[in-house]
C-alpha cells in the first residue's frame, strides 16, 4: 500500500511537471526523459501518467542517448506491466536501439519471459524476424543467450538454473509466437540448430528437433557456408555431448554423405584418436557419396 501511495504521488508530480512544460512551450521539453526514468525504476503509475501526456504530444517514442525508447528501457529493466501499458498506449513495438535491438531482442538477450508475455498480451503486431546490427533475429539471440546459461551443457538437464529456465522459456515463447526456426543469421548463415550444435548443447538440439514442422530432414540438413549441423557436430571435441548430438541428428534424418565446400563429409571432420571411433563407424555405415560430389 505504501509503495502504491508513493507511485500515486509520483504520478501526480509527473502530471504537474508535464503540464508545466506543455503550458510554457507547447511540448513538454523539460521532462521528455522522465518517462525513461520512471520506466527504469518500475514506477508504473508515474510512468503511465507521463506516457499519457507524452502520447498527446506524439513523443511516446522519444529516445535517450543510446537510442532506447521508453518501451526498450522498460523491457531492459524487466518491467512487464509498464511494457504492456506503453504498448497499449501506442508505443512503437518494433522500435530499435543503437544496436538494432527491438523489444524482442532485449527480452531474448536477458531472458525475460515476462516481457514477452506482456508483448503477447498487448496484442500488437511485432516483427519476429527483425534483424539487429549483427544480423540476428530474436530467436537467434535467445538461443545464444541460452547456450551461455547452459555452459557447460548438462546432458540430462533435469536441473536448470533460474537463468537458464528463463532463457529456455524465451526460446519456447518465441517459437510459439511464430518465430522462423529455419531463418539463418546473416554473417554465417547458421540456423538455430547450427548454433545449438556449435555450443555442444544436446538438450537444446533435442528441443529443436522435436519442434512440429513440415520437413524435419530438410531443416536438419540446411547448410551454413557449406556445413550441415552434422558437419559441425563431427568437428566438436570428443565426449558424451558430441556423441549425443551426432546420434540425435542422425535419428532426425541428418545425411552423413553430404559434403561441405572443402569436399568433406562429416566423418572426415572427426578428430583423430580412439575417442570418436564409435562415431566413425556409425557415420561410415551409410552410403558414401562419390568423391567430388556435393549436395
Amino acid at each position: 500500500m505504501r509503495r502504491e501511495t508513493r507511485e500515486y504521488r509520483g504520478s501526480q508530480s509527473a502530471c504537474s511537471w508535464l503540464s508545466w512544460g506543455a503550458v510554457l512551450t507547447g511540448v513538454p521539453l523539460p521532462v521528455l526523459r522522465l518517462l525513461h526514468l520512471f520506466a527504469a525504476r518500475g514506477l508504473r503509475w508515474a510512468a503511465y501518467a507521463a506516457a499519457e501526456m507524452l502520447q498527446m504530444y506524439r513523443h511516446l517514442d522519444i529516445r535517450e542517448h543510446k537510442g532506447k525508447t521508453p518501451l526498450l528501457v522498460a523491457a531492459a529493466a524487466n518491467q512487464p506491466l509498464i511494457v504492456e501499458d506503453l504498448l497499449n498506449l501506442g508505443a512503437e513495438p518494433n522500435a530499435t536501439d543503437h544496436r538494432g535491438r527491438s523489444v524482442l531482442h532485449v527480452a531474448a538477450t536477458y531472458g525475460l519471459p515476462g516481457v514477452l508475455s506482456a508483448v503477447i498480451n498487448s496484442g500488437v503486431q511485432v516483427d519476429l524476424e527483425a534483424r539487429d546490427f549483427e544480423g540476428l533475429t530474436p530467436l537467434h539471440t535467445a538461443i545464444l543467450a541460452l547456450n551461455v546459461a547452459m555452459h557447460p551443457p548438462d546432458l540430462c538437464s533435469r536441473v536448470l538454473s533460474t537463468q537458464a529456465r528463463d532463457r529456455l522459456a524465451c526460446v519456447q515463447m518465441l517459437l510459439h509466437m511464430g518465430a522462423d526456426h529455419t531463418s539463418q543469421e546473416i554473417k554465417s548463415n547458421k540456423t538455430v540448430l547450427h548454433l545449438a550444435v556449435q555450443a555442444a548443447n544436446p538438450t537444446l538440439v533435442q528441443l529443436l528437433l522435436e519442434l512440429p514442422r513440415g520437413d524435419l530432414r530438410a531443416f536438419v540438413n540446411m547448410k551454413a557456408h557449406g556445413n550441415t549441423a552434422l558437419h559441425m557436430a563431427a568437428a566438436l571435441p570428443p565426449g558424451p555431448p558430441q556423441e549425443a548430438i551426432v546420434r540425435r541428428l542422425l535419428a532426425a534424418g541428418a545425411d552423413p554423405t553430404l559434403r561441405n565446400l572443402e569436399n568433406e563429409q562429416p566423418v572426415h571432420l572427426l578428430r583423430p584418436g580412439p575417442g570418436p571411433e564409435g562415431l566413425r563407424q556409425l557415420l561410415k555405415r551409410s552410403r558414401v557419396a562419390p568423391p567430388g560430389l556435393s549436395s
